[in-house]
Formats: C-alpha cells, sequence, structure tokens
C-alpha cells in the first residue's frame, strides 16, 4: 500500500451542507461563470448533445468550442459527451472526443489541457477535483480509460495508453485516519506523476501517483501495477 501523502479537497459531505441543491449543480458541472453561461452551455448541450450523425458532428463543431476556455480548430465532438466546468478546459486543434467520453476539470486547479491532435477513446473518463491534467499532443487514449487528478497529472506527447487504463494523481484515503472515509473527502495524494512522452501503457494498467515518474518511450505491459518510478525506456509489468 503507498504511504499516505498530503490531504486534498473537502469532503462531499461538508461542501453540500453550504449550498442549494441548485448551487451544488452549478457548481460540479459548471464552476463559477455568469448564470447566461450556465443557460447558454444547457441549451447547447440539450440541444446539440444527441444529434446522430454527420449532422451531429457538424452542429457541435460550430456550436460547442464558446463553451471551453480554449478550443483549437477541427475539434470532432462526439454524441452524448459529458462536459463539467467546461470553462476550465482547454482543447488543441484536431482533438478527437469520441462518444459518451467525460472532461471534468471541478475545483480550484489548473483544470484539463488536450494538446494538437489528442484522440480520447470512447466512454473514457478525464477528470480533477482540485488539480490539473495537461496531456501532450498526438496522445491517443482508447477507451473506457480513467484519467483522474487531485493535484498535477502530466502525460507526455505520442503516449498510447491501451483500453481500461487507469491514471490517478491523488485520489486516495487514509486508512490510519480514524475519520469514516466517507467523511475524508478521498482526495490524498504522494504528489504529482508525470508520464513522459511516447509511452506505451497497456490495456486494464494502474498507475498510481506513487509512481512519480515514468520515463520517455517506457513500457507499462497490460494488467501492471505502477507504484514506484519507471526509468526511460524500460519494459515493467506485474
Amino acid at each position: 500500500m503507498t504511504r499516505p501523502g498530503k490531504p486534498l479537497g473537502i469532503p462531499a459531505s461538508a461542501a453540500g451542507k453550504r449550498r442549494s441543491a441548485w448551487g451544488q449543480y452549478r457548481a460540479a458541472t459548471h464552476g463559477e461563470i455568469a448564470l447566461w453561461r450556465v443557460v447558454r452551455n444547457e441549451l447547447l448541450t440539450l440541444l446539440f448533445g444527441y444529434v446522430p450523425g454527420a449532422l451531429g458532428l457538424a452542429l457541435r463543431r460550430v456550436f460547442f468550442p464558446c463553451m471551453f476556455r480554449a478550443c483549437g480548430r477541427k475539434v470532432v465532438f462526439g454524441y452524448g459527451l459529458a462536459f463539467r466546468n467546461a470553462c476550465k478546459i482547454s482543447l488543441g486543434d484536431g482533438v478527437i472526443l469520441d462518444d459518451y467520453s467525460m472532461l471534468d476539470a471541478k475545483g480550484e486547479g489548473g483544470g484539463i489541457t488536450l494538446g494538437d491532435g489528442v484522440f480520447v477513446g470512447r466512454g473514457t473518463k478525464i477528470y480533477c477535483k482540485g488539480g490539473a491534467i495537461r496531456i501532450g499532443g498526438r496522445a491517443n487514449i482508447s477507451s473506457q480509460c480513467t484519467i483522474y487528478s487531485g493535484n498535477s497529472l502530466a502525460i507526455g506527447a505520442g503516449c498510447m495508453i491501451g483500453a481500461y487504463a487507469y491514471i490517478l494523481s491523488a485520489g486516495e484515503y487514509d486508512w490510519r485516519d480514524p475519520t469514516p472515509y466517507a467523511d475524508q473527502g478521498g482526495n490524498r495524494t504522494a504528489g504529482p506523476l508525470e508520464i513522459g512522452p511516447d509511452c506505451w501503457i497497456g490495456a486494464r494498467a494502474t498507475i498510481l501517483d506513487s509512481a512519480r515518474s515514468i520515463g520517455e518511450r517506457a513500457l507499462i505491459a497490460a494488467c501492471a501495477l505502477v507504484n514506484r518510478p519507471v526509468a526511460a525506456r524500460t519494459a515493467v509489468g506485474g
């Protein structure tokens, strides 16, 4: 088991007592933006988020970019996407977001930045809880992956990430703390996690923040659990 690190975030039970139901929804889904922008984003999602086929792709390409902190050219928005705190998400040129993927940049951190040509596979979830995620250009993230940060997570350019991979920076509980897990917030961290460029991460691999660093062009075998640093151009498994 990894060493418990620094606690981050506010327990959900505590945060929930401070806001109305509408306030909680607005904060979790849209962040601190003007009400007119909340209404606009809701309408855009309602009107165009589930339009099928080429028409839906065309409509989303025209109308969705205004929701984001930054959005490059020729971004492809798939069907049934979920965006939360889109005002803290930056998309580079030619980003492709496949059907049913989710980007969630909640919290006070730096949000989510996807470089040029990043591909996010079907059903993949990329989300923050007061952290930051930076994914370099041409990284390819396959279907049903989970990428989470409550601290700082960087994935280098050109990385290939197999289906169902799980990568996190923070998101742990402290079993030594007598506080019930439900009240801890679940966002302890062992520190930032950086994955170098041109790495190949196999299907169902799990990389914890205790790994700290994955070197350039490292190979993480399918189903591997990584909880310590990996040198550049090294293959690990098991």
